[in-house]
């Protein structure tokens, strides 16, 4: 069978068809890796540069994205520097570049080349080894580093690696600096210019950890020592999914072990026991089955993803998406921590937060879907300082703390919730719902013809927020309902008079025009949904 494979992309469709007969056929998507010499078009997303390993993944084209990035630095191009806030590129050299890498297949091997090429280049290098992005992103300030790259793919399936980049702040990089590693990178890959494999004799490694609980421990925006004493004094029990992902033993280290602490799945596992690994309803089964098989009092469950900027929670009752938890975040910081400044939120979350801000007087900031576009809210430079910043998509940081999302952030945070409240996380949110109103979010889509991807979607879509103006009377599930507010940061997004919404946007990589809904009752969901459908394919003409 090994040599039946003529593309790693077959070889992976074998091996995640039946991780655990064919977990032996990795050694074949590592020669495809080595081997493969053809180029790809690099994209660096809303959060990096993502790739099938062995596919497009590869050595050699890891090379080249790492070798792009070198020239961007060499350039000292002053949009870039500034963007990187960093003078020029001798003083990349001098204060260096964080290198690490998630749990993936081969991690350890393209961090090595990375490295390598950074050090022939006269920058030094620190070598985190298996790295949470959080982590990461507090180490490059902590460091006083100039940038960090993490090799992860963040939440996507096993045959996935990925590639981010932080400049010095340790948030994700902006397009003034992914533009030009992409426009760099894929001149590189057409004219095959790709170095050849270096190698680095010395790598000076970095304890991670260590420096993520320092950070925490200066920026005071969670009490750690508040946390522990909860755990060791009260009639708790939590349990934490770490999905075989780059957070294992990483929590272990900040809150011990105990009776009242479980931690599942550590276990070193390149294939996920054959999951998607990312913080879903489904995934969160086995953090379920502990919760509900203990007796104690309070209780709390969280999953996060392979790099730990994502999570999702449960107290065996109720699982509290980001949607809900973010709300919960404001209100808790807020009320109980008495910090004041913004929430930022992108728009497609859900509105639940903004009826909590409006009624503590909290100014709201919605941006378009992409955590970086929080940054603006999260230095500590900012006029208008984030309390909390959140997307649907289960990434959350806070007040004085990281620019990258942080899961590990997150969870500490719902500790503390229980330990100052004395309530389970669900008794929490209904309280909070109770005085500020329900909401239920849902988000779901439709493909449209390739043809339409990109721009000529785009122009389509646009003529919703021309006909459905601030005022407008349309009909929701037979009610009249009417725009209270149009909102285009990012597609449209439609508020109506009863605080129900609707948001339609084309997808960023897709043929598929994506909706996001919240109604104010789980029967008024469907209605709105099909509202949303049918406004898309009027302006579709479909």
């Amino acid at each position: 069978m090994i040599n039946s494979f003529t593309d790693a992309s077959a070889c992976w469709n074998t091996i995640l068809s039946d991780v655990g007969k064919n977990r032996g056929l990795l050694s074949e998507i590592e020669r495809f890796a080595r081997e493969n010499r053809a180029p790809c078009k690099v994209v660096f997303g809303t959060s990096g540069w993502r790739g099938e390993i062995g596919t497009d993944y590869t050595f050699r084209n890891v090379r080249v994205v790492t070798s792009a990035i070198i020239g961007m630095l060499r350039s000292n191009d002053p949009v870039v520097m500034s963007a990187m806030g960093v003078k020029d590129f001798a003083e990349i050299q001098r204060h260096g570049i964080l290198v690490g890498h998630d749990n993936r297949f081969l991690g350890p091997e393209f961090s090595m080349e990375v490295i390598g090429l950074l050090h022939k280049a006269g920058i030094r290098t620190w070598y985190a080894g298996e790295a949470a992005t959080p982590e990461l992103s507090a180490g490059i300030e902590m460091l006083h580093a100039a940038c960090g790259i993490n090799l992860t793919p963040s939440h996507n399936p096993a045959n996935y690696a990925g590639f981010k980049f932080n400049p010095s702040d340790g948030g994700p990089a902006g397009s003034e600096i992914t533009s030009v590693i992409e426009e760099t990178a894929n001149r590189m890959m057409k004219d095959a210019l790709a170095p050849g494999a270096i190698s680095t004799e010395e790598v000076e490694s970095i304890d991670l950890t260590s420096l993520y609980m320092d950070y925490i421990s200066e920026r005071k925006t969670l009490d750690i020592q508040r946390i522990k004493k909860f755990i060791s004094e009260e009639d708790c029990f939590i349990c934490i999914d770490n999905v075989h992902g780059s957070t294992r033993g990483k929590i272990q280290r900040i809150l011990g072990e105990g009776p009242r602490i479980a931690y599942l799945r550590t276990e070193d596992d390149y294939l996920f026991g054959g999951v998607a690994p990312e913080p879903s309803e489904k995934n969160m089964s086995g953090v379920d089955k502990s919760l509900k098989n203990s007796k104690a009092k309070l209780k709390l469950g969280v999953i996060m993803d392979p790099d730990g900027d994502r999570i999702r929670f449960s107290d065996g009752t109720t699982q509290i998406p980001m949607n809900y938890f973010g709300a919960m975040a404001l209100h808790f910081l807020h009320v109980h921590k008495k910090i004041n400044g913004v929430v930022a939120k992108s728009v497609g979350t859900s509105n639940f937060v903004n009826a909590v801000a409006g009624k503590l007087g909290i100014p709201i900031k919605e941006t378009r879907v992409g955590f970086k576009n929080f940054r603006p809210y999260l230095l500590p430079s900012s006029k208008e300082r984030a309390i909390v910043a959140f997307e649907e998509s289960d990434g959350i940081s806070g007040y004085n703390h990281t620019l990258e999302k942080d899961a590990i952030f997150g969870m500490l945070l719902s500790i503390e919730m229980m330990a100052v409240t004395g309530r389970n996380l669900s008794v929490y949110l209904k309280e909070i719902m109770d005085e500020f109103g329900y909401f239920y979010p849902d988000r779901s889509g439709i493909s449209v013809d390739r043809s339409l991807s990109g721009e000529p979607l785009t122009m389509k879509l646009s003529a919703i927020s021309r006909q459905y103006k601030k005022g407008t009377s349309l009909s929701v599930g037979g009610k009249t309902r009417i725009v209270a507010d149009l909102i285009t940061v990012d597609g449209t997004k439609l508020v109506f008079d009863d605080g129900s919404w609707l948001m339609i946007r084309p997808s960023g990589t897709e043929p598929k025009v994506r909706f996001y809904i919240e109604a104010r009752t789980e029967e008024d969901k469907k209605a709105v949904f099909e509202a949303a459908e049918r406004m898309t394919r009027e302006a579709l003409g479909t």
